[in-house]
């Protein structure tokens, strides 16, 4: 009988036990769930009742707290150079939901990051310490692309394509982050910033992709060596100047009218930048071959975190022959983000393989202990062959020694490129934007991508080209990177 009792008094406490961890646990992801909703007053207060914790570039805090006026949202963040980092940091403001890192990573930053809570931090919901995330970003690369892109519309990246390290990520026009930050400030700073017709809240650099232009030539060139349909980039192809697309009467013609574009080389198409081998080039290999390498190097990526979303890049489907000789010069509807044109650029310089790119190297909790290390876990993906990789690397130094891109050019520095321009607007009524993606070497074997859009300046229509406006300021980057 005795032990009967005891036996079911234990059950009892066990039960008794169990219903309050039950209802703790339940309390906890209730109020969780309350807390998630960003426009909560409360969910507020909780995340501004403490300082935040930081984003790091280069060893240093570029984010911070301060104490403000409001009883309730103590502290407010801040931001050390914020215009020049905004595409990078995004913004932590009192009133509105948290973006680009800031929103990522959120709950570490902020303290309730389940990971960083102890048993008994989850049984009492008590705050922990907020934790650090370290960027992979260089700030003398960051600093470089933000001043060469000056009052210009568009964006830069630049990816260490040994390691997938994003070395820059710049839109332009930017925005203070900090205007954004102050719940009594921030509703008229957000009227001001959505009504700017720049769209100076958008990041260019990762989600808006538009259409490549000859910056596209690289991905058909790697399609037709990686079929075997030239065997070189220094074969003739086979392609009449000017070009008639298929199934219609429109010709399509090249910008350098006198450019030697008949029955060019992979080689002298490129440094001419030769539409007529390129559209040829696409209807010979086909739709269905174009978006599998188009693939391979990222586009159709609609979860291409790193860690931030960027948007997706897109190569199409189901076209006429007219349509995919277009997209053969990145026209139609192709469309990429600097972030994607930076990545083709990448795995070539990197022997054909691709390093996932990330701009994050690690968060750490607040004692410095890492919990998470991006840098060794990022991937490799076989692209192309090493001998295709060689070879394009070789036709785009040809590019920028002797063709399109000179304005790349840096001593002391092995450099390949390839410029495109593009139009924008229905039926292209638009002035025309300019890209550039290109790769540096140093004499030490450092290496750097980097692809640059312009997307509007103060040039004449007809002055608007890759070498002109982009290929500048990829050169300032590369040679803050390989300095």
């Amino acid at each position: 009988m005795n032990k009967t009792i005891r036996r079911a008094s234990v059950f009892a406490l066990l039960l008794v036990f169990a219903l309050l961890i039950r209802a703790t646990w339940v309390q906890f992801y209730e109020g969780q769930a309350l807390a998630d909703d960003k426009g909560n007053r409360r969910n507020a207060i909780e995340t501004y009742a403490e300082p935040l914790g930081n984003i790091i570039v280069a060893g240093k805090a570029i984010t911070g707290s301060a104490v403000t006026s409001d009883g309730d949202l103590r502290y407010k963040r801040t931001y050390t150079d914020g215009e020049l980092y905004a595409a990078v940091t995004g913004y932590a403001s009192q009133s509105y939901a948290p973006t680009q890192l800031e929103g990522i990573y959120a709950n570490l930053l902020n303290g309730t990051d389940i990971r960083l809570k102890t048993a008994l931090d989850t049984v009492t919901n008590k705050r922990a310490d907020p934790g650090d995330v370290l960027t992979t970003i260089d700030p003398a690369v960051q600093k470089a692309a933000y001043t060469a892109l000056g009052d210009k519309k568009g964006a830069a990246v630049a990816i260490d394509p040994k390691t997938g390290q994003i070395l820059a990520v710049v839109s332009t026009p930017s925005y203070d982050p900090s205007s954004l930050t102050d719940a009594n400030t921030a509703g008229t700073a957000w009227t001001k910033l959505n009504a700017d017709s720049d769209k100076p809240l958008t990041n260019r650099a990762l989600r808006q992709p538009l259409a490549p232009g000859s910056t596209f030539k690289l991905v058909v060139a790697a399609a037709a060596l990686e079929d075997g349909l030239y065997s070189s980039v220094d074969e003739k192809t086979d392609s009449v100047a000017p070009y008639t697309l298929p199934g219609t009467e429109r010709v399509l013609r090249n910008e350098n009218t006198s450019a030697p574009c008949t029955n060019a080389t992979i080689r002298v198409a490129l440094q001419y930048s030769c539409n007529n081998v390129f559209a040829h080039m696409a209807v010979q290999l086909g739709q269905d071959k174009l978006k599998a390498m188009a693939e391979k190097f990222g586009f159709n990526d609609d979860s291409q975190d790193m860690p931030v979303r960027a948007y997706p890049s897109v190569y199409p489907s189901d076209m006429d022959a007219s349509s995919t000789a277009l997209t053969g010069i990145g026209q139609f509807d192709v469309t990429a983000t600097p972030l994607q044109m930076a990545m083709v650029s990448a795995a070539i310089a990197n022997g054909g393989e691709l390093v996932s790119p990330h701009m994050v190297a690690q968060i750490t909790d607040s004692g410095g202990d890492v919990l998470k290390d991006y840098d060794d876990e990022a991937s490799t993906t076989r692209i192309v062959s090493a001998g295709t990789a060689e070879q394009l690397r070789s036709a785009m130094q040809t590019v920028v020694e002797k063709g399109t891109g000179t304005n790349a050019l840096i001593d002391g520095v092995t450099v390949g490129g390839k410029t495109g321009t593009a139009q924008n607007g229905e039926n292209n009524s638009k002035a025309p934007y300019a890209w550039f993606t290109s790769y540096g070497t140093s004499a030490t074997g450092k290496q750097v991508a980097v692809a640059v859009v312009v997307e509007q300046s103060d040039a004449a229509r007809s002055e608007v080209s890759g070498n002109g406006l982009a290929a500048p300021v990829a050169r300032a980057m590369m040679k803050a990177a390989l300095k």
